[in-house]
This record gives C-alpha cells, sequence and structure tokens, in this order.
C-alpha cells in the first residue's frame, strides 16, 4: 500500500482519510461532468464516468466505500444536473451496487479479469432487465439501451484489464 503523509493525515490507499479524499473527487468529477462534455463537445458519459468512478475505488479504497459511492454517485448526478432522470439514476445505483457486490463476490472465485467483466454485465442486465420493466410502466418514452452495446463492450474490456493489472502482484485486494 502507498501512502503519503500529510500534516496530521495519512493518505494510504485503505485509510478513511483517503477513502474521503478520493470521495471527494469523485462527486467532483461527476459534478463537473456536464461542463466537461460541453467542453469536449462530445457525450463524456458514453463511457461510464460513473463506472470508472466505482472501478478506481475497488481497486484504490475499501469496499465498503466502492458501496457508498455505488449508491451516491447516481443520486448526486441526479441533483446537480437533473440527469438522469431520477428512476434511472435509482436503476443505475442498484446496478452499481449490484457490481461491487458481484465484484467481492467472484473475485474469490474465478479469475479476477473474469470477475470485473462478469460483475459489470451480470449489473447490467440487471439494470436493463429493471430498465426494461420502467420502460413498461412508467417510462414509456425511455430507450432500452442509451449507450451502444459495442461501446460498453470495449469500456468493460478496458475497465476490465486495468483490474487485472492492478491486481498483478497483489495477490488479494482489500475487502
Amino acid at each position: 500500500m502507498s501512502s503519503k503523509q500529510t500534516g496530521a493525515l495519512t493518505f494510504s490507499t485503505g485509510s478513511k482519510a483517503w477513502a474521503i479524499l478520493f470521495d471527494a473527487l469523485a462527486v467532483a468529477f461527476i459534478y463537473f461532468m456536464p461542463a466537461i462534455s460541453h467542453m469536449l463537445s462530445f457525450p463524456v458519459y458514453m463511457f461510464e464516468p460513473m463506472r470508472i468512478m466505482l472501478i478506481l475505488a475497488l481497486m484504490h479504497t475499501r469496499k465498503q466505500n466502492a458501496y457508498i459511492l455505488a449508491l451516491t454517485l447516481p443520486i448526486v448526478s441526479y441533483l446537480i444536473s437533473a440527469h438522469p432522470m431520477f428512476i434511472k439514476s435509482l436503476l443505475i445505483a442498484i446496478e452499481l451496487s449490484v457490481m461491487v457486490f458481484l465484484f467481492y463476490f467472484l473475485v474469490e472465485r474465478i479469475h479476477r479479469f473474469a470477475a470485473i467483466f462478469a460483475s459489470i454485465w451480470l449489473s447490467k442486465l440487471l439494470y436493463y432487465g429493471l430498465k426494461y420493466l420502467a420502460i413498461m410502466t412508467i417510462m414509456p418514452s425511455e430507450p432500452v439501451v442509451g449507450i451502444p452495446l459495442l461501446l460498453q463492450l470495449l469500456t468493460s474490456v478496458v475497465f476490465s484489464i486495468y483490474v487485472y493489472i492492478m491486481f498483478r502482484g497483489d495477490g488479494a485486494r482489500r475487502a
């Protein structure tokens, strides 16, 4: 574990101070996402910035912190920018929380690359199932799939490679 001493706070990847700093950075990233997208004239949300923050949290903070981010980032995004709509924010919070659970469950049983890839796609399947039910009942004009599936597959592979690289030489991650 790496750490830096700053005054009375120690910022190691497993410390509470690091988790708080990481959460603040993650929320700021999501807060500025609309402005970043506007500046770049590109829909940055297509690269799943909440999932990026969550995977970084999985690798660099504690399990509890990953759950906190999974539950709060979609809600913070809704409160800041009204995007995505509230019901989708709740569905995304469920999806990301399930992804965290599945990752920690699977990484003890299968290869870490397969564990993160499977946790991403199993949670996506749950999300799309719940979203379909929401479309059938309360969101009739919403498409089931908003981000092209090929792009989602590519980002999932990139995220999985990152997790694989982060695990090399580090037998087991923090729980």
